[in-house]
């Protein structure tokens, strides 16, 4: 009998990719338990009603066809003028490629920077899919830990360090999701130095870039001679809750690379469906309203949330700069923080998301996601903070 490939075997290592909390979740819920699932970063609330008629008037239209793999000419180009300044840098529409949102966006990144074995640096904490993305294409994932008393910026000595000549690719996220930590300029500028020197790609998740509070966004890709070495991901999943739209972009360095993204989506999505395209055109189209919107809901979800885990004597918070989720630091009194999520949502029906899923830097924390309704978030923050000042692992 044929046996399947060691690749896609070793997609996922372990037997837990770090959802396991909100599968139990689901199976309380189904079983009748009332939970408050703050795992996911899935809004809440629906997508916007004008973006919802823009699809629906494509689809009585009768734009149902093939998409163009590369993305309609329309999109790609507002989405070259809005994603210009945000960037900083002139955005050729002709270099973006529309893709069936972030995760398949990195996918195709991954792809184009890696040949099999090659290594990519992932800096923690990180997504739970980056080093399941990496291996997917066949490269091997090379984590490299950060701080949480160093508000999680990469310390760029650390980088260099774990350079090696099978390194082709950085893989950074700044504004990052689990942390909401926004890398500074001199982090940045050091992570840009290690790319020109060692003759790396750069491969940067932006997609939290609307959801920024407190420090300012910068994209790496703005720095000298960044541009040509760079991919940029972006997505409308979170600025525009559309999550369930698979609504995403790649921006290349140049048009060759370009046209190999294309090429691999010709073998694999084959473009994202017209209606789904000119509904991504509409939202864009009206403006920073909506992206202002969503971040100010998660500004004031966050401070509230904050506010209400603060009543705990033993949780030490990481009051995020930007992102939807909140970080929290339990190592000073649990040694296994996958344990206590499990307790926690027997006792409380809270599920959250040990930190252990995103790297070894956040080992001892848990996260949770904004995405409840204010009273709700608040009610299941409160639990949070009674259950930990009452946990014991004896």
């Amino acid at each position: 009998m044929p046996t399947l490939s060691p690749r896609i075997q070793t997609i996922v290592i372990g037997a837990d990719d770090g959802w396991g909390v909100q599968e139990k979740a689901r199976e309380m819920e189904r079983a009748g338990r009332d939970i408050i699932l703050l795992t996911m970063g899935d809004h809440d609330f629906p997508t916007a009603e004008p973006i919802r008629d823009a699809c629906c008037e494509a689809l009585k239209a009768g734009r149902t066809s093939y998409g163009s793999i590369h993305g309609i000419q329309p999109l790609r180009e507002i989405i070259a003028k809005r994603a210009g300044p945000v960037h900083g840098i002139e955005i050729d529409p002709d270099h973006v490629v529309v893709s069936m949102g972030g995760q398949a966006g990195l996918f195709a990144a991954a792809m184009a920077c890696l040949d099999p074995g090659d290594e990519a640096i992932v800096i923690e904490p990180f997504y739970a899919t980056y080093d399941q993305t990496i291996r997917a294409a066949g490269g091997v994932p090379i984590a490299v830990q950060t701080h949480p008393d160093d508000g999680f910026q990469p310390d760029v000595a650390t980088l260099r360090a774990a350079i090696t000549p099978r390194t082709r690719m950085i893989l950074c996220n700044s504004p990052n999701n689990p942390s909401g930590a926004v890398y500074t300029r001199d982090t940045l500028e050091g992570i840009a130095e290690l790319c020109r020197d060692h003759d790396l790609w750069l491969v940067s998740d932006e997609v939290y870039h609307s959801q920024v509070y407190e420090a300012p966004h910068l994209s790496p890709v703005s720095l000298p001679g960044m541009r040509e070495r760079s991919f940029i991901i972006d997505s409308m999943s979170k600025s525009h809750a559309m999550t369930g739209w698979r609504s995403g972009w790649i921006i290349c360095p140049d048009m060759t690379a370009a046209d190999c993204i294309i090429d691999l989506f010709l073998t694999s999505a084959y473009g994202i469906a017209p209606f789904i395209q000119l509904a991504m055109r509409a939202a864009l189209a009206t403006g920073k309203g909506p992206e202002h919107e969503i971040a100010e809901r998660y500004r004031y979800r966050r401070d509230r949330a904050v506010a209400a885990l603060s009543r705990s004597t033993r949780l030490k918070i990481h009051p995020p700069q930007a992102a939807m989720y909140v970080l929290m630091d339990l190592r000073h009194f649990v040694t296994d923080a996958e344990r206590f999520a499990y307790a926690l949502l027997e006792a409380t029906g809270v599920a959250v998301m040990p930190g252990d899923s995103f790297g070894t830097s956040t080992a001892g924390h848990i996260r949770i996601s904004l995405t409840a309704p204010e009273e709700t978030l608040v009610e299941a923050c409160t639990h949070i903070a009674a259950f930990a000042d009452t946990w014991s692992e004896t």
